[in-house]
């Protein structure tokens, strides 16, 4: 194999980013790109207009049912069905002020109702369907349906969606599916809402909404609280698509093909990635698997047809990946044949992941890809910092895009990001309070997200991400644990063995880490163990303790500092849980709901004597 410093990147028009620099006296410190934002549509459902009429016959969304066949739309016949849903919505009554909300995932139905809400001016929200299917309250759900007041609710097949509309609905509603009528509901099927003839009142809707009209809310999960709304206008989504544009040429070079999973109630998914399908021609084949070991071989099967010519995932799918490509041939050669980059977001993605990707690729076609990521947020449309040409590495989220202002402002010890332009929110959906805290007196909206320069002398260099202010905490000793850099720091130490961590020990002597183990990695590292080990019998084994113990004690060497050094650890064989709101929608774990559901596992790790599941470190050490 060619040394890395001698191969070849695949060609590609990704722009390279620049910088303007203001310092001030106060230490405040400003940041823009030096090339202007470009012009944007006025509404989202203006570039569905200009691709039915440009390229009427080309595939917009498709989606795979049952039988395995994929069933299309194209973008003259999905401007039709807009028209008509549209029309209907009205008809019904829906308003700016009487939203639409959808519960059920990804789909061409999900999406033609979606862009009706917006061509008709009627805010919408797609929530995420855990909220309904995955757990046995409906706090969560119950929540977000008071705050938004629906005038209408969809739901793709609406027996499996009853049990949670009966716990919300309080009055009268119409709920619209798709195919199984839900049971004791005023409803209606789609294709009912469908056959409402186009009206003129649609197209005068539309041509009332403007950028500043509210398109959707998108609700996030939150990390300590109940969801609250985003406010998503027109103006946000059709302006971060110029700077997606400018950063990345290539997406309009050629009509992109995308071959995505992501979930629409989330922003990258649903703003991000069928943005870019939407504004530049493009095709979203909506991939109907997930990154869980009962879903991933959909994704399989669907990238073993479907050649990206752009490829938006997660870390944890992107690490899934990595058996899948090394084993499939037919696989690398399809997925890699038109591949531009790869893109990533929502966590760091560790460096033996990154490399062994760049292994593949050069070894199938003679290329490494380029891998672009930055940073971004719900409340940011989310594209905000991105890495450029040059590449990325670990850790690293780029400069501002155009239109975009970053402020850096001192907290503490360190810096969190602020930023402001046309594709950041005006506020959260009827909550003024959280808007009273989420701006500052310059209308720079905080993030609370750390950055740092990687090259304080060069800062054409870019940022790195230094950590979310809110997950730090301080030991009984009044010492900070800085959580993000120290996590990043233990997932690649632990390399392929480690899936996640979360950290233990505010006003404790010392941290600890709630370990949950790569089952694939650790049968890598044992032989012995059968394919079908189940998580208890992997993690109980003492070839598999082994090994996390040598880990350990290693990083303990490395990192003597009371705030850096984990002294015990315990492997966990429970993963996260979506119905305890431990794990996200986009498969993040939220730290503080885990502490909290796990409080009895967290206290046995300080406890004297240790129960004997608890991994501790050998060496006895002075602390610094």
């Amino acid at each position: 194999m060619a040394l890395k410093a001698q191969r070849r990147v695949r060609a590609v028009q990704v722009a390279s980013l620049g910088a303007i620099v203001d310092r001030r006296k106060d230490g405040v410190i400003y940041v823009r790109s030096p090339e202007p934002l470009g012009e944007y549509p006025a509404r989202v459902t203006d570039r569905l207009a200009f691709w039915a009429s440009e390229a009427p016959e080309r595939i917009f969304l498709a989606q795979r049912p049952g039988n395995g066949e994929w069933e299309i739309a194209t973008y003259a016949e999905t401007l039709a069905r807009v028209r008509r849903v549209a029309s209907g919505l009205l008809r019904h009554g829906l308003s700016p002020s009487r939203p639409l909300i959808i519960l059920s995932g990804n789909s061409i139905e999900h999406g033609v109702l979606a862009l009706a809400a917006m061509y008709a001016g009627i805010p919408y929200a797609p929530v995420a369907p855990a909220y309904s299917l995955a757990v046995r309250e409906f706090a969560a759900l119950d929540e977000i349906w008071q705050s938004l007041k629906p005038g209408m609710v969809f739901v793709a097949e609406g027996s499996r969606f009853a049990p949670a509309l009966r716990a919300v609905i309080k009055e009268e509603i119409t709920v619209v599916h798709h195919s199984s009528k839900p049971d004791g509901f005023t409803s209606m099927a789609l294709a009912e809402l469908e056959g409402t003839e186009a009206s003129t009142a649609a197209e005068d809707a539309n041509r009332r909404t403007g950028p500043d009209n509210i398109a959707k809310i998108l609700f996030t999960s939150g990390s300590t609280g109940l969801p609250k709304g985003v406010i998503t206008t027109h103006r946000m989504l059709c302006a971060n698509q110029q700077m997606l544009r400018q950063v990345m040429p290539c997406l309009s070079d050629e009509p992109p093909v995308l071959c995505d999973w992501l979930p629409w109630n989330h922003t990258f998914g649903g703003s991000h990635n069928f943005g870019i399908a939407l504004h530049n021609g493009g095709t979203l084949y909506i991939d109907a698997g997930r990154p869980t070991p009962e879903l991933f071989g959909e994704t399989i099967r669907n990238l073993r047809e479907i050649a990206p010519t752009a490829y938006f995932n997660v870390p944890k799918a992107y690490e899934m990946m990595l058996e899948h490509l090394r084993a499939d041939a037919e696989l690398r050669k399809t997925f890699f044949s038109h591949l531009n980059f790869l893109f990533f977001a929502a966590a760091g993605l560790s460096q033996h992941v990154w490399d062994e990707l760049q292994d593949i690729a050069f070894e199938t076609c003679g290329e490494e890809i380029l891998v672009v990521t930055g940073l971004g947020a719900t409340e940011t449309a989310p594209f905000a910092l991105s890495t450029g040409i040059e590449g990325s590495a670990s850790g690293r989220i780029g400069l501002p895009v155009p239109g975009v202002e970053l402020k850096l402002v001192s907290v503490g010890e360190r810096t969190e990001a602020r930023l402001r332009g046309p594709s950041i929110t005006p506020g959260f959906w009827r909550r003024p309070d959280l808007d009273a805290v989420a701006f500052d007196e310059e209308n720079y909206y905080c993030m609370g997200d750390a950055v740092k320069f990687v090259d304080p002398g060069d800062v054409l260099k870019g940022f790195a991400f230094d950590g979310r202010l809110n997950e730090d905490f301080k030991l009984s000793s009044g010492t900070w644990v800085r959580v993000g850099p120290l996590r990043m720091r233990l997932l690649a130490h632990f390399g392929g063995l480690l899936q996640d961590v979360v950290l233990a020990g505010p006003d404790r002597d010392y941290v600890t880490a709630l370990f949950f183990p790569s089952l694939d990695g650790c049968k890598t590292g044992c032989a012995g163990l059968p394919n079908n080990a189940q998580a208890a019998e992997i993690v109980g084994r003492p070839e598999v303790r082994s090994l996390f113990q040598e880990r350990l004690d290693a990083f303990a060497a490395l990192n003597r500092q009371n705030s850096t050094c984990i002294m015990r650890a315990v492997l966990l064989e429970k993963p996260p849980s979506m119905e305890t709101r431990e794990l996200t929608d986009k498969g993040s774990i939220n730290q503080s709901v885990m502490l909290k559901n796990r409080a009895a596992i967290v206290d046995e790790l300080y406890k004297d004597p240790a129960p004997a599941q608890i991994l501790m470190i050998r060496e006895e050490k002075s602390w610094a």
